[in-house]
């Protein structure tokens, strides 16, 4: 418990030495210099982000020959985002994961997967995504949703996918990093990249992560 107290105590000191001159005051409920996110893109400043490994899940939900959806989560994942704010048109992305991370609640599964029946990981060891088009919020979406399409590598193929993008929260964070939340899905078919019948007609890839503005 005094460890627990004691570690506590070092993070408020340290992020408040970090805050800045005149910064406007965090959140009564965050410790000093922890900023709230909010739903305003252009409260995350323009530069180079990367994946937050701590905050970041990747899922596929794959349909369970047909009963229900099983879920997948792949625990290794890094990436950049080059970030405009004023013209997000303009920004870039490229995320890579690990297939080797897969794991799964079914006993003894996540090693098969991995293997040579299904994501041969050994052989092709990252499925990578590359963005090459941002699309603004439009006005059926909403501002905080839009699209980001990319080129989508698996298993040695690679095809054009579309991720369905939302802002979850954009912000100021901590120790001088701005930090940029998303909410995103895309779909694949699953036998495009060489899975068997036995995945269904789709994978759904879901991406929940955090991207923490490098200085």
């Amino acid at each position: 418990m005094l460890r627990t107290i004691a570690s506590a105590a070092a993070f408020v000191l340290v992020v408040a030495a970090v805050a800045s001159d005149g910064a406007a005051q965090s959140s009564s409920d965050l410790p000093p210099g922890v900023y709230r996110g909010g739903q305003v893109l252009a409260d995350a400043r323009a530069g180079t982000y990367t994946i937050d490994p701590d905050h970041t899940a990747v899922l596929a939900r794959v349909q369970h020959i047909g009963y229900s959806w099983l879920v997948f989560r792949f625990d290794k994942a890094s990436g950049t985002l080059g970030w405009d704010p004023a013209a997000p048109e303009k920004s870039t992305l490229s995320v890579t994961v690990q297939t080797s991370s897969i794991a799964t609640p079914v006993k003894d599964f996540a090693a098969q997967l991995a293997g040579d029946d299904y994501l041969k990981a050994a052989k092709f060891p990252e499925a990578t995504f590359v963005s090459t088009a941002f699309h603004r919020p439009s006005a059926s979406t909403g501002a905080t949703h839009g699209k980001v399409d990319g080129r989508f590598t698996l298993m040695g193929t690679t095809k054009p996918v579309t991720f369905d993008v939302e802002l979850v929260g954009a912000g100021k964070g901590w120790a001088d990093k701005p930090r940029l939340g998303v909410h995103a899905v895309a779909r694949i078919v699953p036998q495009d990249y060489g899975f068997p019948a036995l995945f269904g007609n789709t994978i759904e890839i879901v991406v929940d992560t955090e991207f923490e503005r490098t200085p």
